[in-house]
């Protein structure tokens, strides 16, 4: 029965590989994913007993949340918050995208998760594998694996996932909405607002700070003017590090024997509602406001605030641009999908303060 487990992971391991390969769907996660599940569970290879690589690299690096949280002041240092700052209502849709994180949580105490398992579960909604680490990691760790790879496993799958939902909710018309271009975001202003989220979700939110304030000094770095050199390095050789550790890491929880369960099946199932219920928030939300505003939105880009950035926004573009190929709206759809990092990691850090 094992070892048939272990046929089951390491096919499992190869489909990831291929799928980042073939398809090219987020091979930079799914790549170190399925090739860490394939190396875990070749039998006598001891590389996740407790002196092997990928134990070392999940429980010093990952488990720790040096890695997630390195990784968000990386994704700080590669936004441009300029189309939040220009459309500030795109807040809201990034706040209501994160309904699945809701409805995943009130789900999985239903069927027997306690409170902490439950918010580690419901946070796989906002589509962001470091914050699901770094709550899992402080309330859950017990399901630290399974809602990792969940985690990650749907935020590659975000060109599968998205598309039906967005296409059962919205209209044609909707779909071919145009919008007007944003204006244009002062210097001043980029540099203000990550102080200013940072302090502000700071003091209402304080577990979160590591998450936002790291990804706000990554953000100020790259903004101020002067830290080009530091900026950069977050942007790429850094970020591309800890993207292999990450990898590396989540994969290595994928063994068979602690995989292959029924309480994994049922996280990977709360996952995938989860992440429909966030794009489904996120398009209705759009939806409701058209009803009030004289310049329409297309609902399209409320998809876009689950936090896969800048996977969800360009979800958003591909399907308007099958409708119109003139329409261009992806840089609409980074202020909902920027402000859905900033709405998951300030419910993680709600969750922390409830249940740790």
């Amino acid at each position: 029965m094992i070892e048939f487990g272990w046929l089951i992971m390491i096919f499992v391991g190869i489909l990831f590989v291929y799928l980042g390969i073939r398809f090219k769907m987020e091979p930079l996660l799914l790549i170190p994913i399925g090739f860490s599940a394939v190396l875990v569970n070749l039998p006598g290879s001891g590389i996740v007993s407790e002196d092997g690589i990928i134990y070392w690299i999940f429980h010093e690096l990952i488990s720790t949340e040096v890695v997630p949280c390195m990784i968000f002041l990386c994704l700080g240092a590669l936004t441009d918050f300029g189309p939040l700052i220009s459309n500030p209502k795109t807040f809201i849709i990034g706040a209501t995208a994160q309904v699945g994180v809701v409805v995943a949580f009130f789900l999985a105490m239903l069927i027997g998760f306690s409170p902490a398992e439950a918010a580690s579960i419901g946070i796989i909604g906002g589509a962001d594998g470091p914050t699901t680490i770094y709550l899992a990691t402080k309330l859950a760790p017990q399901i630290l694996g399974a809602t990792a790879v969940a985690a990650y496993t749907y935020m590659s799958l975000v060109p599968i996932i998205q598309p039906p939902v967005i296409m059962a909710l919205t209209s044609k018309k909707e779909r071919m909405i145009r919008m007007e271009k944003p204006r244009e975001v002062k210097k001043s202003e980029k540099i203000i607002f990550p102080m200013v989220i940072a302090i502000v979700i700071g003091l209402v939110v304080p577990r979160t700070v590591p998450l936002i304030g790291l990804m706000m000094f990554g953000n100020l770095l790259r903004e101020s003017g002067v830290t080009e050199r530091l900026s950069k390095t977050s942007q790429n050789e850094f970020m591309n590090i800890l993207t292999i550790f990450l990898g590396l890491g989540v994969g290595g929880k994928m063994v068979a024997g602690e995989f292959l369960t029924l309480q994994t099946i049922e996280i990977i199932a709360l996952g995938v509602v989860a992440f429909m219920a966030s794009t489904a928030g996120g398009v209705l939300m759009v939806k409701f406001m058209n009803l009030f505003l004289k310049k329409k939105i297309n609902p399209v880009i409320g998809a876009a605030g689950v936090s896969a950035v800048p996977m969800a926004a360009r979800v958003a573009q591909k399907i308007v641009s099958k409708e119109d190929r003139q329409n261009v709206i992806l840089m609409h759809a980074m202020g909902p999908n920027v402000a859905g990092v900033i709405g998951t990691a300030t419910i993680a850090g709600l969750f922390l303060q409830f249940f740790l």
